[in-house]
Order: structure tokens, then C-alpha cells, then sequence
């Protein structure tokens, strides 16, 4: 295979886009700019791109965007609104954003063929945009805001490519969530047999199935409670006639999965005691952690266990596109099951599963594994008809 330079090209998407209230800090209110870079290989020509995005964006430069340019491939990576914030993010208006990169790509960029890409969190938006463009359902946010995407006008992708993927952002964070938390208003008030991290629980790893059956309903239970503090703020603003009013707060603890400690739940090549993010102990604390500061609708909307609407799993099975779902097998964010069950959920035969051996999830440090994969998706978009 021959190995393409390619041309980087940045570039805005520019659309309006009405709102009772301003919710993102740069920009003029109702007008959306999204930051685009398109990896174009030099002197090859095509009809097909893939476009790949993410709630928070920042993925433009992550090493298999070049891989998949240096294969010919031409790639958009497109950035939405809440670009590296995701505090106030509404996963409705992630998927309009989205709906706009790929309007601007067919109608000005001119490719006939758009396969959309989704790593990570950006499989589940993927997902949820596609799901929305072929069978429109979402007609506002939990909260009751708009958008409404049935009216949208969504141009459904040809294909999907998903890499790295989780179910989606509220399961995901949900099963990260720390139980033992009892007062969200004093979260060093903690039980400590579902404390992971405290050496007094009386439950190690290799923890039991049952300890893991209610670790793993302390964690929706917490969630849930979350849920109805949030619905009740909202509700008492309304009625008091404060319809657009908002109320910033902290999740505490929000990195206690038992897996990361006990490598046998879920097994894969990931090393014991290790995530994504670094030390599990230390990430359950950090201000990095997922949903470590919220608004109340983004809760709602990204992750509420029972309300957010970006189910990877269950917008996976309003499919009738291609699809290849990647997994890498040393992933220390994604463990198997999730890329099993979004594989399974595809409802038509015209799906394609793919491992990558020893991979983790950035392939960070390994280039080798990056050019596999970047490899393997041009062997899959060839063999569905999608490349010459």
C-alpha cells in the first residue's frame, strides 16, 4: 500500500442556531462556528470521506487521523460547540453540530460518500446523530428544550466506522461512578463496603459476583439520585417562572469501577490497578474525571442513567448502514463487552467486527497498532464498495 502525504486544512462551519440562552462562552448567541480540519492526501482524489467527531472534540490530532490520511483516505475531524467542555454539553445539540459538518461536506466540499467515525465517546454520538437522520424521534432534550431533531433535516451517513467505542457516555460514567458516596453534600461521608479504594472494606479483588451485583446497583442507585435532585431544581425554577435558569454543581468520586482493580471482570490485556486517565485512586478525585462539574439539563442529557437519549447500544439498532466495529484488546477504557455489545446491537448482516491485538486506547506508544488500524479501515471501506 502506497503511503500518501496529505495536506491539513482547517476550516469553520458556520450555522445559526437558535437558543433561549447562551450556553457556550466563545461566539455570538445563536450562532454556531465549528472548528474543522480536513486531512486531504495529495494528488489522490475521492468521492468518500470520513468524518469523525466527539462530545468535546480535541480528537483532530490523535495519531489515526494521519494514519488514515497517509492511506489515502480523506478524513474530516470536526470539533462541536462544547469543545473541551463538557459542563454545560447537550448531546441533542452535539448531533445538530454534527448534522451540519456533514451537510457542509456533501453540499460544499462536494463528497458524495460520508462514513462517519466514532472513537470513544464519539461512537455513541455517532450513533445517536445516525439513528436521529434515518428515523427522527428526539423532539427535545430531557429537559424539554429544543432541539427538535425531527426537524432537523439530518442527511443520513452511508456507513459508520466505529473504533474504540462505549455504549455510551451516561452507562460508561455510571459504571466509573463511586457508590459509597451517602451525602453528595459531604462526600467524604462514605460507605465504606463500597469504598474500592479503603483498605477496611472487607470485599478485595477478586471481588465475588454478588458484591459486584450490589457495587453495580449502588452505582444507578446513585446515579438515580442525582437524577431526582436535578429534575426537582428544575422543576422549582419553573414554577417559580425562572424557565431558563441554571445551576452549576460537583460530582464527587466519579472513578471506582471494579474492573480497573480486578482484571478479571471483563478481562482484556489492560494492566491491573490502571486506566486511561492514570491511577484509578487518584483519577477518582481529579478534576479531569468525567461529569466532575455539571449544569442541570447537561446532566440530563449526557449523563442521567435513566433520561440521556445517546444510548450507543440502543441507536446502534436503528441501524441499516454498513457498519465495522474495532476493538482494541489492551484497552484500558473500553473493556470487550462494550465493543460486543454495540457489534450485537447492528441489526442487519452488513456489520464487521475487528480486533486489534495488544492495542491500547489511543494507541499511545504504538505506532505499529496505529497503521494496522488505519490499515484495516481502508480494507473495510474498499470491500464495502466505499473506496476504488
Amino acid at each position: 500500500m502506497a503511503s500518501y502525504s496529505y495536506e491539513r486544512i482547517p476550516y469553520l462551519v458556520v450555522y445559526e442556531d437558535k437558543s433561549a440562552f447562551k450556553d457556550t462562552y466563545a461566539g455570538e448567541i445563536d450562532r454556531i462556528s465549528l472548528t474543522c480540519q480536513l486531512l486531504k492526501p495529495e494528488n489522490h482524489a475521492s468521492s468518500t470521506v470520513v468524518i469523525w467527531s466527539h462530545p468535546i472534540g480535541g480528537g483532530a490530532y490523535l495519531p489515526l487521523m494521519a494514519a488514515m490520511a497517509r492511506q489515502g483516505i480523506h478524513v474530516i475531524y470536526c470539533d462541536t460547540r462544547y469543545r473541551g467542555v463538557d459542563s454545560a454539553l447537550i448531546m441533542e445539540k452535539t448531533a445538530c453540530d454534527l448534522g451540519a459538518v456533514v451537510r457542509d461536506a456533501k453540499e460544499r466540499l462536494g463528497y458524495e460518500t460520508v462514513i462517519l467515525g466514532g472513537w470513544s465517546g464519539g461512537g455513541s454520538m455517532a450513533l445517536f446523530y445516525q439513528a436521529e437522520a434515518e428515523n427522527p424521534t428526539v423532539t427535545s432534550t430531557p429537559a424539554g428544550d429544543p432541539p427538535d431533531l425531527t426537524k432537523r433535516g439530518f442527511i443520513p451517513a452511508d456507513g459508520m466506522m466505529l473504533v474504540a467505542a462505549h455504549h455510551a457516555r451516561h452507562i460508561t460514567f455510571t459504571e466509573w461512578l463511586d457508590p459509597s458516596v451517602i451525602d453528595e453534600s459531604d462526600p467524604e461521608n462514605r460507605d465504606v463496603e463500597l469504598d474500592l479504594y479503603d483498605s477496611k472494606n472487607p470485599n478485595q479483588p477478586p471481588y465475588s459476583q454478588t458484591y459486584i451485583a450490589r457495587y453495580r446497583q449502588a452505582q444507578i442507585d446513585r446515579n438515580r439520585r442525582i437524577t431526582e435532585w436535578v429534575k426537582s431544581k428544575l422543576a422549582d425554577f419553573k414554577e417559580k417562572g425562572d424557565i431558563n435558569r441554571e445551576f452549576g454543581f460537583v460530582v464527587h468520586r466519579t472513578m471506582a469501577d471494579p474492573k480497573w482493580l480486578d482484571p478479571t471482570i471483563d478481562p482484556n490485556d489492560r494492566k491491573p490497578n490502571w486506566c486511561y486517565l492514570g491511577e484509578p485512586e487518584i483519577v477518582n478525585d481529579s478534576p479531569i474525571g468525567l461529569a466532575r462539574f455539571c449544569s442541570l439539563r447537561s446532566w440530563l442529557s449526557q449523563w442521567s442513567y435513566d433520561d440521556a437519549r445517546a444510548d450507543g447500544v440502543k441507536c446502534a439498532a436503528r441501524l441499516s448502514v454498513p457498519t465495522l466495529v474495532v476493538g482494541n484488546t489492551a484497552d484500558d477504557a473500553i473493556t470487550p463487552e462494550h465493543t460486543l455489545r454495540l457489534y450485537e446491537a447492528v441489526p442487519h448482516a452488513a456489520k464487521d467486527l475487528h480486533w486489534i491485538e495488544k492495542a491500547n486506547h489511543y494507541y499511545f506508544g504504538q505506532p505499529d497498532k496505529v497503521v494496522e488500524t488505519a490499515a484495516l479501515c481502508r480494507e473495510w471501506l474498499t470491500s464495502r464498495g466505499f473506496l476504488a
